[in-house]
């Protein structure tokens, strides 16, 4: 009992600490949110609180709020939004908001760790998983990075988009397959790539339920955890119907996404290609790019079967690169998931590289994009290419844990190579 009073008073002191810098930040520093809104590595044409801002401004005149091709996020952003007190008068409780949802992040993430799926799932357990975090250190992680915090002052609405995907998999460990499914709807309604996250969390719902109870068809719980999701976005999709009188919200949202018809830069790699590219070719190269994104989930949820946290980690990873309109916000994501994966760190090679590689970026990213933008001493190759540098940063982390893990498998499987360097040939 006093072991878990010491727990709840470390994380309650975690959550103050986290909770009083956001709010600093927040009322000390009164022109930083809106510095931080208009930056383009935190705020996305499908994620910014300026356009949130426009797209609440016509539905409280009782104008389609997608009206201007201005506003891209989901209708129910705006009923929460109206019920606060005007930004522009009281300010606090947008911030509080924005405070509140970073620490349910948090909390989830603190399941997560705590449950110990990283490092013993129900058909594989590690041989290093005594070596692991708590979930007091992850949530610290993820609490303090400087991308969660910039996120968070910038008001980007991805951060609901976490925290409904932090939440999915939260309950999918704790053998909670409804509430998951519910999540992983929530997310999908508000950013739709989440989507692709549905085959790795059924089989962790699956995985986790069928050892409380025995499941007789695998495939009759997939197709009943499918139709919940199907279910609970067919809801979502009725009350955003009748929230704009219209079905223009998908176009709007989801069809931006699909087809990318803004092209305003980001640190993603598809808006300056397709800005180059021949209109006869665009719709080729669209299909090119959304399979691309999507081919990843059958191939890694086959492979790393035994660790569907695991395949979960990676696709945020992937998304964190590959998705139409990344930002900090999705590295921030795959970063706070990373730290779950303690026991194997020792297997990965190329942790300084990737550091100073990220590091590298995260200070010459925004430079290159002022010497484009402000003091037109650059031009869009500047910031293209640190964004591609970025993306290099992050796919090195991607394919150094996906080492680590196949390796940590390699060696159960095979005890005499424990130690033994292997040798491509």
């Amino acid at each position: 009992m006093d072991g878990a009073k010491v727990t709840l008073g470390r994380t309650a002191g975690l959550f103050a600490g986290a909770a009083v810098l956001r709010l600093a930040l927040f009322t000390l520093f009164p022109g930083l949110p809106d510095l931080l809104t208009g930056r383009v590595e935190i705020s996305t044409p499908v994620t910014s609180f300026k356009r949130l801002q426009e797209g609440l401004f016509l539905y409280n005149h009782n104008v389609s709020p997608y009206d201007g091709g201005v506003y891209h996020q989901a209708p129910l952003f705006l009923p929460l939004f109206s019920l606060l007190p005007s930004y522009a008068t009281l300010p606090i409780f947008t911030y509080l908001l924005y405070i509140a949802v970073d620490l349910l992040s948090a909390s989830a993430l603190i399941k997560i760790a705590d449950s110990g799926e990283a490092g013993s799932s129900v058909h594989f357990t590690s041989p290093r998983r005594e070596k692991r975090w708590s979930g007091f250190i992850v949530a610290a992680v993820f609490l303090f990075n400087p991308f969660t915090i910039a996120t968070c002052i910038g008001r980007s609405t991805s951060v609901f988009t976490t925290a409904a995907i932090l939440h999915a998999i939260a309950k999918a460990v704790a053998g909670r397959p409804l509430s998951a499914m519910v999540a992983i709807a929530f997310a999908t309604y508000l950013s739709m790539y989440p989507i692709l996250l549905l085959p790795p969390l059924i089989i962790l719902c699956y995985d986790r339920c069928n050892t409380l109870k025995p499941i007789p068809s695998r495939y009759n719980f997939a197709v009943s955890r499918v139709g919940i999701v199907a279910l609970v976005l067919l809801v979502l999709f009725y009350m955003s119907f009748l929230l704009t009188g219209s079905l223009e919200f998908l176009p709007s949202t989801y069809g931006v996404q699909l087809t990318l018809s803004d092209l305003t830069p980001n640190i993603g790699l598809w808006w300056y290609f397709f800005i180059e590219m021949f209109d006869s070719f665009r719709s080729f190269f669209l299909a090119v790019f959304w399979l691309h994104l999507s081919c990843y989930v059958g191939g890694l949820s086959i492979r790393i079967r035994r660790q569907p946290l695991v395949v979960l980690t990676l696709l945020l990873g992937l998304f964190a690169i590959f998705k139409p309109y990344p930002s900090i916000s999705d590295a921030s994501l795959f970063l706070a998931m990373v730290p779950l994966y303690r026991h194997v760190f020792p297997l990965m090679r190329y942790t300084f590289v990737i550091a100073a590689v990220i590091m590298y970026t995260t200070f010459l990213g925004p430079a290159f994009y002022h010497l484009w933008i402000y003091a037109g001493s650059g031009n869009a190759n500047f910031f293209y290419a640190i964004t591609l540098v970025w993306g290099l940063g992050l796919s090195l982390l991607v394919c150094d844990l996906t080492f680590a893990v196949l390796r940590d498998e390699w060696e159960v499987e095979r005890p005499e190579m424990v130690g033994k360097d292997i040798r491509q040939i």
